[in-house]
């Protein structure tokens, strides 16, 4: 692995040196952009979250870009090219959180596109294509039950529907656009799939252990897994928990216990025997009247399925229903599923996937071909053009955590390979 350094010896006099400093200290900067009480939070819409986007803001004009931002809430900036003309090149990412996440998932992907375009401004290069820089908003599932709300939005994926969802306040999506400044009446002036992208290029930390435990810098993703995601309601009745014999309970903790387990199972058998990768996760859960006393008469969680074969998305929820139906109404308990969001995984685009591996080689960089486990805006981009990732390792593995880290080597390395990377695509597509 690199350290950082000022200006890389790595880069050829054709490509911009990449400064890592510069890149360290404003991904040290933004991150302080965080709930003082639960670093490293910074959930979409939230003050911090508004305080992050102004700084970004005038970090992408430091740089030299036009900054906009469109109807659904993207915040872009832009350096024209030499033919304006063409469709943009692009990179990016998210720099909203989850609760208590860490310091570089998203966060690296939208400073290093900056530090890219800063250092072709530095070096007062002008690509054949013009280059855009993109904050995409709310990539982390919000509290409004949408991830990726930006890129979704850019391949006319964000519905009515959607804009509709409310959270735990009553409060919309759509009114949560509106005071983020964007325009949600107008979304299809987001839609990106007629004019489109030369090619989208989004890096970002593994989430997970493998170019760590290969000892590798640079991975060329493949494909990334489709996401199925629903939210689940369970009604019992609330009872007293000491006087309630334990057969004349509707429980409804108990049926959602039932859910729970089935989907592990499900996914563990599945995950041994199949050769296709599938995970199962409930990641949130709220529960009535929540008292040590009384026994739970609602339950509501949300219940994602991923996996990189679209059949077995669908198959899955098919397969739970019938296992769990029975149990749940022995208990007398009803339950229904609402289906939140469903996308089908995506191919990353061979082209971008032999340029990563191309511009590793030539910086000397050791790189692996690996698909990616984790949802990203890039799989909405695919929609638009090209559409491809770059991941750098990340401490074992370990993302969504306040322990998150990679090193400045690491985090300049990735930027390197993606500044030669978007070179080479500006030469190879017109």
């Amino acid at each position: 692995m690199q350290n950082a350094s000022t200006c890389s010896p790595l880069l050829s006099p054709a490509l911009p040196p990449i400064d890592g400093d510069r890149l360290w200290r404003r991904l040290e900067d933004l991150a302080q952009f965080t709930r003082a009480d639960m670093p490293w939070t910074r959930r979409a819409f939230s003050a911090e979250y508004q305080a992050a986007r102004a700084w970004l803001r005038g970090a992408f004009e430091a740089a030299g870009l036009q900054v906009r931002l469109d109807a659904a809430g993207n915040l872009i900036g832009r350096r024209p090219g030499l033919r304006d003309d063409l469709k943009p090149l692009a990179t990016g990412s998210h720099t909203d959180t989850v609760n208590a996440g860490g310091r570089f998932d998203g966060i690296l992907g939208v400073l290093a596109g900056l530090e890219v375009a800063h250092a072709l401004q530095d070096a007062d290069i002008t690509l054949k294509h013009p280059f855009e820089v993109i904050d995409f908003l709310c990539e982390e599932p919000s509290d409004y039950g949408i991830s990726c709300v930006g890129s979704r939005a850019m391949a006319g994926q964000l519905s009515a529907d959607m804009l509709a969802a409310r959270d735990g306040q009553g409060d919309t999506l759509g009114q949560a656009l509106q005071r983020l400044g964007a325009r949600p009446e107008a979304l299809a002036e987001a839609d990106r799939r007629q004019d489109g992208f030369a090619a989208f290029v989004e890096l970002h930390i593994e989430q997970g252990p493998v170019l760590e435990r290969e000892g590798l810098d640079i991975g060329a993703v493949t494909d990334i897994v489709g996401i199925r995601r629903a939210q689940l309601f369970f009604e019992g009745r609330p009872d007293h928990a000491g006087t309630t014999p334990m057969n004349g309970r509707s429980d409804a903790l108990v049926a959602a216990a039932i859910v729970i387990r089935q989907a592990q199972r499900l996914a563990l058998q599945w995950s041994r025997s199949a050769p296709h990768y599938v995970v199962a996760t409930v990641g949130r859960m709220n529960v009535s009247p929540n008292a040590s006393n009384t026994v739970p008469g609602q339950v509501d969680l949300t219940l994602e399925v991923r996996s990189n074969h679209a059949p077995l998305l669908q198959e899955f929820w098919e397969i739970l229903a019938r296992r769990c139906g029975p149990a749940i109404g022995r208990l007398g308990v009803n339950w229904r599923v609402e289906p939140r969001t469903h996308v089908d995984p995506v191919a990353c685009a061979p082209l971008i996937a032999a340029a990563v591996e191309q511009s590793a080689q030539r910086l000397g960089l050791g790189c692996r071909r690996m698909p990616s486990g984790a949802g990203h805006d890039a799989m909405y981009l695919a929609q638009t053009g090209h559409s491809g990732m770059i991941f750098i390792p990340c401490l074992d593995g370990r993302s969504h955590s306040a322990v998150e880290w990679a090193s400045p080597g690491q985090v300049l390395a990735g930027t390197q390979v993606l500044a030669a990377t978007l070179l080479s695509l500006d030469e190879q597509i017109d």
